[in-house]
């Protein structure tokens, strides 16, 4: 009998893997040349360039600066760093936010071991990080979807997300140059974006925010019980007090403000990717900017 992950990644294969095959490679055409172990030669700097891939000496020679070349390895590492935590539990039964994670983690999966790329993945959530090592094929993938079947429904204890630490196991799992995409809310606690920062140093960094009506909407149908997704703690509110709304609505637009530009910072691109988005649709959306983005 098949899997619950079985299931899914089949109607996955249907409606999306077979739409997108051949198109994922652009999400890591990134701006960043000579990401490869083989050094081919040089050239002169220009805007734009690396400034890490510059060689001081030819350049403290030639007084204009040079950058060392390298072929792109044909074969890349992929790390899925996905977020468990109790926030991402949000939305309605069957297109919730860890839904949507799954469906995603399993289309990366797939797609990227289907081009030869070895695929790990990182679960988090407010315990021990749970580790699936990089693999390639269809059953790899399977692997994946059955550990993130297995964590389905895990709670927070109270305990609200550390995104840097997140950051940083991610960090010390990707030992070689290597694709990490993050697929989070990125609503929660620490000091992220150093972490960001230390990561996107080494490595190509993609994130992945996925969002539910429920993060930026609040709904006016009068008392109502508000909880904190990662904490527990609730609140009776009256959602129809305009300040409310007001304040709600202020402190949505901050929260995106400041994840937009700690991820700016960090030289890190952030696609959003809404529960109620067709998915095939989002993908070609991130492969089309991520390619804009490094042309």
């Amino acid at each position: 009998m098949a899997t619950a992950a079985e299931k899914l990644l089949l109607r996955l294969e249907w409606k999306v893997v077979r739409r997108l095959d051949g198109r994922l490679q652009g999400m890591h055409r990134t701006a960043h040349r000579g990401s490869g172990i083989d050094f081919t030669g040089l050239r002169a700097y220009s805007d734009g360039d690396d400034a890490r891939h510059i060689d001081w000496n030819v350049t403290a020679r030639l007084d204009e600066p040079h950058l060392r070349v390298f072929t792109e390895d044909r074969e890349l590492t992929v790390w899925l760093v996905l977020d468990r935590s109790a926030s991402m539990a949000a939305g309605r039964p069957g297109r919730g936010k860890h839904d949507v994670l799954a469906e995603l983690a399993l289309v990366l999966a797939r797609l990227f071991g289907r081009g030869g790329n070895r695929v790990g993945a990182l679960l988090f959530d407010t315990g021990k990080p749970r580790v699936v090592p990089p693999g390639t094929s269809r059953r790899h993938a399977l692997r994946i979807g059955a550990e993130l079947a297995r964590t389905t429904g895990v709670r927070g204890g109270g305990v609200t997300t550390d995104l840097a630490e997140m950051l940083d196991a991610a960090g010390r799992l990707a030992r070689r140059r290597a694709l990490v995409v993050v697929l989070s809310d990125f609503i929660g606690d620490g000091d992220w974006e150093r972490s960001l920062q230390r990561l996107a140093r080494r490595h190509e960094v993609v994130a992945l925010r996925i969002v539910d009506t429920a993060d930026d909407v609040l709904p006016e149908a009068g008392l109502i019980v508000v909880e904190d997704a990662e904490t527990g703690e609730q609140l009776v509110v009256d959602s129809a007090d305009p300040l409310l709304r007001v304040r709600f609505r202020a402190a949505v637009d901050a929260r995106d403000a400041r994840l937009a530009a700690g991820m700016r910072r960090a030289g890190v691109p952030v696609h959003r990717v809404d529960t109620d988005r067709d998915l095939a649709e989002a993908l070609v959306e991130v492969v089309a900017r991520t390619r804009d983005r490094s042309s």
